[in-house]
């Protein structure tokens, strides 16, 4: 596969986004989203789907973070959108199950080119680190509309709100990983018997 490095500006009336990936990288990560939780989030995903990503947010967080969060997870999902190429010889499916502590949470992904969310998640707290988890959800819509992914979320345990969001993002950066990685036996190949994706 070519390298798959990709960067996307989104500039709006309410935010200005920066964000580069190297899909292929080691994990390196370089956030600065002014909302500390989310790049805690985020920094799981680098690390444990191996992506190097350096990501610039500058939002109208005087009226709250929703503008910010969505419009990263859009501007990310273009980023993947373009990084990833004809996908031509990756796995294109991934999962993964990930514990902490209490909590566990199932992460599947298919790079189908058909852009769905599905999620079974109940966080027992309304906010974490005083982001409200709703956005979450504006996050990954945003992420897979553009990213052009279906994607699964189930949290099937947790007590602790923390715990919960932390193991779904674990499992997403471990899901992207393994429907990014190469498949030598599908080398050149399209994951697909339609022949296009």
């Amino acid at each position: 596969m070519n390298a798959r490095i990709a960067s996307v500006r989104r500039d709006t009336l309410e935010t200005k986004i920066k964000v580069k990936i190297n899909l292929d990288g080691t994990g390196v990560f370089i956030c600065n989203t002014g909302i500390g939780f989310l790049d805690h989030m985020l920094e799981q995903v680098a690390r444990h789907g191996q992506i190097d990503m350096d990501i610039e947010v500058d939002g109208d967080r005087h009226i709250d973070d929703h503008h910010s969060v969505e419009d990263l997870g859009i501007t990310l999902g273009q980023a993947f959108d373009k990084a990833v190429g004809d996908k031509k010889g990756m796995v294109r499916y991934g999962h993964s199950y990930v514990p902490l502590d209490e909590a566990l949470s199932r992460v599947v992904v298919d790079f189908s080119g058909r852009p769905g969310l599905f999620k079974d998640v109940e966080f027992t707290r309304a906010a974490i680190g005083g982001l409200d988890t709703q956005s979450l959800w504006e996050f990954f819509y945003g992420f897979v509309n553009h990213a052009k992914i279906t994607l699964h979320i189930d949290n099937l345990k947790g007590v602790n709100a923390h715990h919960q969001a932390e193991t779904i993002f674990k499992a997403f950066g471990r899901a992207l990983r393994m429907a990014l990685s190469a498949d030598e036996r599908m080398a050149g190949q399209m994951p697909s018997t339609k022949g296009v994706l």
